[in-house]
């Protein structure tokens, strides 16, 4: 019983994530000490690529994604006032097949190199010819390993939110928290088949002599950052619904007052699901779509931040005049506020593709990416973590240490 106890799985996942945040950041430190001058020598070129590559991957596969489930799976069954997960060995098979996963990507590293293309794997580079050591079939097999637990887990959650909640527990009285999480699910189930079907197909032509990638032999480059990104932008949103959650649940606490406008909170949130899943062509307005679809993934791009707005406008009402508690979980709420919005404006730029043509493949696209994941997820995460460390371990943590880490 212990070992598929879901308080047990979500610290598993939390900590294991942690784990692999301290390898991730370790390798965003050692890129930022060889961009720190001017033709530095620290790191020669190879290693650097390999570097990026993994830091990126670890960050999101390894580090958000399962940490934001680790909050789900430990506080989703708390909150519905469920005893456990629907399926209590699922939800215990999720986590190994990331822990699996994680270190099989790792593993690379022992076998030849690690994978060297960038997180986001273009091809043809990541085809044979252009990477010919092993790191990439690591790479496609230990994501499509940890994608597979994640659907797995999705599917868990959303089964226990939908027939296990207490009675009287409408969905509209779920807690916010536990919203995001629900509509989260649904774009996980949705979304992740795109990457799984890709690293399929590249594996296939890496080792079956398949040619979905090659033009050589009819295949279409382009194809590979369609179906990436049919899953890289609804990615976005799985990494953010979240820590939306999160944040509608400490400032309402911290602030003394219930949520401006619960209802429209949650419905932009359906928004958000609906609109995330026909924006991923904004990734690609350089590689010549034509005018039409340029036109149509603009206008999806800018409509996106319509319902994400709804989210920061009730956020800034309801502390509006709340009595409000600077805790360390509030500061690093209310920081959230204008830190994501910089992340958000910022990707909106993206919507209006003469631009998006200037600043694509540039730091400006990595400096938002890091607005919303760092500034975004992170403090959302931290926020979560010094609230509900207390409901975790039955112990407070040290306001004057935490205020001293968020400044």
């Amino acid at each position: 019983r212990h070992q598929t106890d879901h308080k047990v799985i979500g610290l598993m996942y939390i900590f294991t994530s942690f784990g692999f945040f301290c390898i991730g950041g370790v390798e965003a430190l050692l890129m930022r000490w060889q961009l720190s001058q001017p033709r530095s020598t620290v790191i020669d070129p190879a290693t650097y690529n390999q570097l990026f590559t993994m830091h990126g991957t670890t960050m999101i596969f390894l580090v958000i994604m399962p940490m934001l489930l680790g909050f789900a799976i430990y506080f989703v069954p708390l909150m519905i006032g469920a005893n456990d997960m629907a399926f209590p060995r699922l939800n215990a098979l999720g986590y190994w097949v990331l822990l699996f996963g994680g270190l099989m990507l790792y593993y690379s590293l022992l076998a030849g190199g690690a994978p060297d293309k960038g997180w986001f794997a273009y091809a043809p580079m990541t085809e044979q010819p252009y990477s010919p050591d092993y790191g990439y079939d690591f790479w496609s097999v230990a994501l499509l390993t940890t994608g597979i637990g994640t659907i797995a887990t999705g599917i868990n959650l959303t089964v226990t939110i939908i027939t296990m909640r207490a009675p009287g527990m409408s969905i509209r009285r779920l807690p916010l928290f536990v919203w995001m999480i629900l509509v989260n699910n649904f774009l996980i189930i949705f979304a992740l088949q795109f990457l799984n079907a890709a690293l399929v197909m590249l594996l296939i032509d890496r080792h079956l002599g398949g040619h979905f990638f090659t033009p050589v032999a009819g295949g279409e480059p382009i194809l590979w950052q369609h179906v990436f990104w049919a899953f890289g932008h609804p990615e976005v949103y799985i990494m953010i619904l979240p820590a939306w959650g999160m944040i509608s649940e400490v400032i309402p606490v911290f602030s003394r007052k219930p949520i401006f406008s619960y209802s429209f909170v949650a419905g932009s949130t359906v928004a958000v699901w609906f609109l995330s899943m026909s924006v991923w062509g904004h990734h690609m307005f350089t590689v010549g779509m034509g005018h039409p679809l340029d036109l149509l993934f603009s206008l999806t791009s800018m409509m996106i931040a319509v319902p994400t707005g709804i989210k920061i406008f009730s956020w800034l009402a309801t502390m509006w005049g709340g009595k409000i508690h600077l805790t360390t979980s509030m500061l690093f709420a209310a920081a959230y506020v204008p830190m994501f919005t910089l992340g958000g404006v910022t990707g909106v730029s993206f919507a209006a593709f003469p631009v998006d043509w200037q600043v694509e493949d540039s730091h400006y696209v990595v400096a938002h990416l890091h607005y919303v994941l760092a500034a975004g997820s992170l403090f959302a995460l931290l926020a979560a973590f010094h609230f509900w460390w207390p409901k975790m371990t039955g112990r407070m943590l040290n306001e004057k240490l935490g205020k001293w880490s968020f400044w």
